[in-house]
């Protein structure tokens, strides 16, 4: 069954190792490293259809030097993902998810956190002819847009936050939540047109600051938003040493039962993370959690979540 992942973070492993290269480290093999979660082999043995890939900055890079590194990682992936693996089709539009062939796999962009635009929205219009479909405006600290979730505040969007938003809607790019404060979320779905969780879990199972209150996934599915689990250990149980596929599967059961089960999808979070679910390591792993989904729910269903329902609520 094929499937739509919405968030991994291939591209700062690949810009980190090119990096090292001055430090007698190889660059990446995009289809066989071993140290990708997300390399082509496995997404072709995972049946990936589409993952996304976020230009995600470190936050201890200074700021005058986050701009440098997005276009890096954008540069990394034309020639390391989409130049040599001719498979690779680079996502630019909604309406092209609709017309890929069986053989190949979307690569969509996507932007985790506003700071390498500082507060030049110029920049953020280039990620747009980039290709950039989503935007989260902060990863877990604060920025210029917004404040993050871990930021002690817990502040909302601010002026330019608003106008990010507004440039979204303007031009189909989903607004992302994942990383949202509690106060930025709610700012976000009001004004948003296209909200989404590339990554998150539900709070009332586990209760972890990047998780969802039922509040917040009930607005998201009002909205006609999707809410992408996410695979770290961290966000799907607070209990337990070692988890498993069905802890997660408790989190999706739990957004079916406030009324989602047309608005659940899948955001990994591979490559970004260095724990991870027994026997869901990788995305060669994907169809594990798949074949447990379809123990529990009707094959239309698991289809959905999959990566129909986010077919059928992405941008027209």
């Amino acid at each position: 069954m094929k499937v739509i992942d919405t968030h991994c973070d291939a591209l700062l492993k690949l810009q980190m190792e090119k990096r090292g290269v001055y430090y007698g480290r190889k660059p990446l093999d995009f289809q066989h490293a071993d140290m990708l979660d997300t390399n082509l082999d496995r997404l072709r043995q995972g049946k990936i259809g589409t993952q996304f890939y976020a230009i995600f900055i470190e936050p201890d890079i200074p700021m005058e030097e986050k701009w440098q590194h997005a276009l890096e990682q954008i540069d990394l992936f034309h020639t390391e993902i989409l130049d040599k693996h001719p498979e690779m089709r680079h996502i630019r539009s909604w309406s092209d998810l609709k017309t890929l062939h069986a053989d190949e796999i979307g690569a969509v962009l996507t932007l985790e956190g506003a700071d390498p635009i500082g507060n030049d929205l110029g920049k953020l219009r280039h990620l747009y002819r980039a290709g950039v479909l989503a935007v989260g405006l902060t990863w877990n600290h604060a920025n210029l847009c917004a404040d993050g979730v871990h930021e002690p505040r817990g502040g909302g969007l601010t002026l330019l936050g608003r106008e990010v938003i507004r440039l979204n809607n303007a031009h189909q790019v989903m607004s992302d939540v994942a990383h949202s404060t509690v106060r930025g979320f709610w700012d976000i779905v009001e004004l948003a047109d296209y909200p989404f969780a590339s990554h998150s879990n539900a709070r009332a199972v586990c209760d972890h600051p990047r998780n969802l209150y039922d509040g917040q996934i009930k607005a998201l599915i009002e909205k006609g938003g999707m809410i992408h689990v996410v695979f770290h250990p961290e966000f799907i149980s607070d209990t337990k040493e070692q988890v498993e596929i069905d802890d997660l599967i408790r989190h999706i059961d739990h957004i079916c039962s406030l009324g989602g089960v047309e608005h659940i999808g899948f955001g990994s979070d591979f490559d970004g993370i260095d724990k991870y679910v027994d026997n869901l390591e990788n995305a060669a792993k994907y169809q594990n959690l798949i074949n447990a989904l379809l123990n529990h729910y009707p094959e239309e269903q698991v289809r959905g979540f999959a990566g129909q329902n986010f077919l059928k609520h992405m941008p027209n």
